[in-house]
């Protein structure tokens, strides 16, 4: 019988750091398996918050015993170079052992353009992701790298590194960021959309065999909008409209409040509906995260984004959603 693990997912972009720490360590007590962090310099919407994710990872490594702790996913690019992010990863599971994952994507214009990045087309952004991922493995080896191409590296070495290479989860929403998971990463990231899984994945195991490699993590995300009540469940998870469209992944969107309103205008309430899981029902969730289980999820990961009552959000899924999905393991 499969035994899916579910990760909390910190919404940097939703609520303060301070606020996050103590929802990362009563996620923990109350039996989540691990936490992923956003990683957003921006929000999706003006007036959101933009807590940097990695020091954020430190303090939630001291604040919590055990949990699985990592990213959500980080971004190579103008923001950070592949050695910066080999870096602190080989510090942070120096300072919390087997506890790190990191999760790697492509990014989106809204956190990479304020910063310089000329945003790059889709083919070159997984290109971009793809020679990151070469990087940070050949630093974790040990290796000293001297080379140009998206990123410049010149005698890069990493001086400090920890005993266990940390886990790599590649994200991809295209064919060919798939198969750059299948190549670099130890497990395949995307979001749990029932109508894009099932083709990612034939792609992923698909590259996996061709290489001779055994598929890794199949981490599947989504977002999950709790509260007492329907409406205000509803309402809550409203301001993330502007992440859905597929565009902004894609194109030159990096204002938040241009973002938003891109959103406003593409996304209904039926595409939220959708899109995350969104009740006042803990019956409604588990039963939400069952089918994401049944696509082939391995860790299903999932983002708070219960604006209007986040830590009873945690709560509710410590106390009744997670219960009954332990207690109804998809085989």
């Amino acid at each position: 019988m499969a035994t899916t693990r579910f990760f909390f997912q910190a919404s940097q972009e939703h609520f303060p750091p301070e606020d996050l720490l103590a929802q990362a360590v009563e996620a923990e007590q109350l039996g989540f398996d691990g936490i992923a962090s956003s990683d957003h310099l921006q929000p999706w919407w003006e007036g959101g918050e933009s807590g940097h994710t990695w020091p954020w990872l430190g303090a939630a490594g001291q604040a919590t015993s055990t949990i699985l702790l990592g990213t959500g996913v980080t971004p190579p690019g103008a923001r950070f170079h592949p050695g910066l992010i080999a870096q602190a990863w080989a510090t942070l599971e120096r300072l919390f052992p087997g506890r790190m994952f990191l999760g790697i994507g492509s990014g989106e214009a809204l956190n990479e353009v304020p910063v310089g990045d000329p945003w790059p087309s889709p083919s070159e952004q997984v290109a971009r992701m793809d020679e990151a991922l070469d990087i940070i493995d050949r630093l974790w080896r040990g290796e000293t790298i001297t080379q140009d191409g998206f990123f410049t590296c010149k005698d890069l070495k990493l001086h400090t590194l920890p005993a266990r290479r940390p886990p790599v989860w590649v994200s991809a929403f295209g064919p060919e960021a798939a198969k750059v998971a299948a190549r670099r990463g130890d497990g395949f990231w995307t979001l749990a959309d029932p109508e894009r899984v099932p083709e990612l994945l034939d792609v992923y195991r698909g590259e996996c065999d061709d290489i001779g490699k055994p598929p890794g993590e199949i981490v599947l995300h989504a977002g999950f909008s709790w509260a007492p009540g329907e409406e205000a469940a509803l309402e809550a998870v409203r301001k993330w409209k502007g992440a859905q469209p597929d565009d902004v992944y894609r194109d030159d969107i990096h204002k938040p409040a241009n973002v938003y309103a891109h959103g406003e205008e593409t996304t209904s309430d039926q595409d939220m509906k959708e899109g995350f899981i969104v009740s006042s029902d803990p019956a409604v969730h588990a039963e939400r995260i069952r089918e994401i289980e049944q696509l082939g999820a391995t860790i299903v990961v999932l983002q708070n984004n219960s604006g209007a009552d986040p830590h009873g959000a945690i709560r509710v899924y410590g106390e009744q959603v997670l219960p009954a999905l332990r207690g109804a393991r998809v085989a």
